[in-house]
């Protein structure tokens, strides 16, 4: 029996108040596997990404998470949306936020378990984090920061982590960093991330999945210049476009 796809969606089309945003979308992404999900400024990146999160219902298809609805498939997540709304002058330490993420697996009231603070001492290890576990949230540089909040997501210990512009607002080094974190982690559980700086994340990821409106996708290796045309409507410059080994 073959293995069940990390995420299945068949014909999908999704529409705000009438406006198509993606028409018929038509994809599988394996299990294990890193993704990046790129496009043009409101192509439907983000829409995608939701619907696959069961944040948004498709008008017309069916999506597939683990071979669950997204909304039964949610738990097995982890979730690093785009514009996080953290409060930068609450006094709260590293370990209360990567804390955050075991939320979805406790009860509603009561305080975190031995099992929680583990679990997110775990997710800030796999970070490179767990030493600043005491330190203020605020205190930190931005990818120190961003790399606490891609451990909140991976805190509840999900099967497969969706990040939305992981690396935005961060210089080129640090997002090299993030991008060789992930790509390890991609080893273990599916990583899928959208981006919209095609020709970096090309060198990490296995498969591209192109959004404008409609979607196609790419093994890394054949994204040509005719690909980016396409989808962005003009010729793109694709920096850094080399494949790693392995």
């Amino acid at each position: 029996m073959s293995p069940v796809d990390a995420v299945r969606v068949s014909h999908v089309s999704f529409s705000y108040d009438g406006t198509p945003v993606l028409e018929d979308v038509h994809f599988t992404i394996p299990q294990r596997s890193f993704i990046s999900i790129v496009g043009p400024n409101a192509g439907g990146k983000t829409t995608l990404l939701k619907l696959m999160l069961g944040l948004l219902r498709p008008s017309r298809g069916t999506i597939e998470i683990l071979g669950m609805p997204p909304a039964k498939a949610r738990t097995r997540i982890g979730y690093m949306p785009q514009h996080v709304q953290l409060d930068l002058q609450f006094p709260v330490t590293v370990l209360d936020v990567a804390l955050m993420g075991r939320l979805g697996r406790r009860l509603p009231i009561g305080p975190y378990s031995r099992a929680d603070r583990a679990g997110a001492l775990e997710a800030l290890r796999k970070l490179e984090m767990q030493d600043l576990a005491g330190r203020p949230f605020m205190a930190l540089s931005g990818g120190q920061r961003q790399r606490v909040l891609i451990a909140r997501a991976l805190a509840s210990e999900p099967q497969m982590l969706f990040l939305d512009e992981p690396t935005a607002n961060v210089d080129m080094v640090v997002e090299t960093e993030l991008f060789e974190l992930l790509h390890e982690m991609s080893k273990t559980i599916t990583v899928v991330v959208v981006s919209h700086d095609l020709g970096f994340v090309s060198q990490y990821v296995q498969s591209v999945v192109c959004v404008n409106r409609r979607v196609m996708v790419h093994p890394t290796a054949s994204v040509t210049g005719e690909v980016i045309r396409d989808l962005y409507l003009s010729d793109v410059c694709m920096v850094r476009h080399h494949h790693r080994d392995g």
